[in-house]
């Protein structure tokens, strides 16, 4: 397939880029400064994106089969979370394309008490905005016309080992037998492309752990 990374220099941008690379599809990797992206391919394009402009996004998705956004916000600017949601839409509807894979947030997720992870005590109150942001970005891509899917990670993400292996859960957090959430960033690529092959959550939400 042809698939397009949005946001493709942050850690989990760069892990499905590789990931993609790896199964042998054809992968842009959009970014604001693709000069400084670390490795080349030559089934790898870089090109730069402003995912907060939509015509830059429609610029950047034209032509492809798919388009997958690892977009995150910096710290004191979670709120460009929204801008970057209805960017997304805006660019892909005017490029003429829908497919599209959001890296989300886990804060929405529901708990074993029926609460959101974001509202419980243990959840970090300096995560706290972030996880609000996310959650209202998911609004808007539910509220597009796009066939979207967006894939929340498990409670605790961090680099670690690909394994292949792991648990999909839709709304619900998926946690282990001693209560612990988790996924490595490399087993979250898998899951991304993965879905992006397979498309079994059109318009859904699905998060994976261990």
């Amino acid at each position: 397939m042809d698939i397009v990374v949005l946001a493709a220099s942050g850690t989990i941008g760069k892990a499905i880029v590789e990931e993609a690379l790896k199964r042998k599809h054809q992968v842009t990797a959009a970014m604001r400064h693709p000069e400084n992206f670390p490795f080349e391919h030559e089934r790898l394009k870089l090109v730069a994106v402003d995912i907060l402009e939509p015509a830059s996004v429609a610029s950047a998705v034209r032509g492809h089969e798919a388009a997958v956004s690892a977009y995150g916000p910096k710290a004191g600017e979670e709120n460009e979370l929204l801008t970057a949601a209805a960017s997304l839409v805006e660019g892909l509807q005017a490029a003429d394309m829908d497919r599209l894979l959001i890296v989300g947030g886990a804060g929405s997720l529901k708990t074993e008490s029926g609460e959101w992870l974001m509202d419980t005590p243990e959840f970090p109150e300096h995560v706290r905005p972030l996880a609000a942001a996310h959650a209202d970005a998911y609004e808007i891509y539910r509220g597009s016309d796009l066939d979207y899917t967006y894939v929340s990670p498990a409670a605790s993400i961090q680099p670690g080992r690909r394994t292949g292996m792991f648990r999909i859960g839709l709304d619900r957090l998926v946690v282990d037998e001693n209560g612990q959430s988790a996924i490595s960033v490399e087993d979250f690529a898998v899951a991304i492309i993965d879905e992006v092959e397979e498309g079994n959550f059109s318009r859904e939400r699905f998060t994976v752990a261990y």
